[in-house]
């Protein structure tokens, strides 16, 4: 009964990370950069990582990364988003055993760094172009800022999910 209960609150923690995905695309850019986005998808990874493991949390941003492509139709985002996805996810998880829970920001702005790292990598090893290493500081910079926020409602996220139930 406890590994249903786990499977289906890891599958119902996958559907809102999709849906934070899909209500972000709604949200114009914040800058008017490629590449730059909030992440809010990426608040439910953070804490699953957090709250479960490394292996949920994989399977968690797998899913997410595939049915975000179905569902706007950008098959083709699948190569950054992975890249930029799992570049993340290891990165999260050398920090996972060293913070505190009110420093699971900390992961998450790395995580988001690392995010843009791998989507621009991925992006240069594509188009062939090295010119696109220009946007580093920006994808840096933003990653920091958009990492910290959704580090702070991961943690949120992680706080009530620990809560006992009323």
């Amino acid at each position: 009964m406890l590994k249903l209960k786990k499977t289906l609150r890891l599958a119902l923690l996958t559907a809102v990370s999709l849906v934070l995905f899909v209500l972000e695309n709604q949200i114009p850019a914040p800058v008017p950069v490629p590449g730059v986005k909030l992440g809010l998808g990426n608040v439910i990874v953070v804490a699953v990582l957090f709250l479960y493991g490394r292996r949920e949390a994989l399977a968690v941003l797998t899913v997410k990364i595939v049915l975000s492509a179905v569902v706007t139709g950008n098959l083709g985002a699948l190569t950054y988003s992975a890249g930029g996805g799992l570049l993340s996810w290891g990165g999260m998880c050398l920090l996972r055993g060293l913070l505190r829970p009110n420093q699971l920001w900390v992961a998450s702005v790395l995580g988001a760094m690392l995010h843009n790292l791998g989507q621009l990598l991925a992006a240069v090893l594509i188009a062939a172009t090295p010119g696109l290493w220009a946007y580093l500081p920006v994808l840096l910079l933003s990653g920091m800022v958009t990492g910290f926020f959704t580090g702070i409602a991961a943690q949120a996220v992680v706080k009530r999910l620990r809560a006992p139930a009323p």
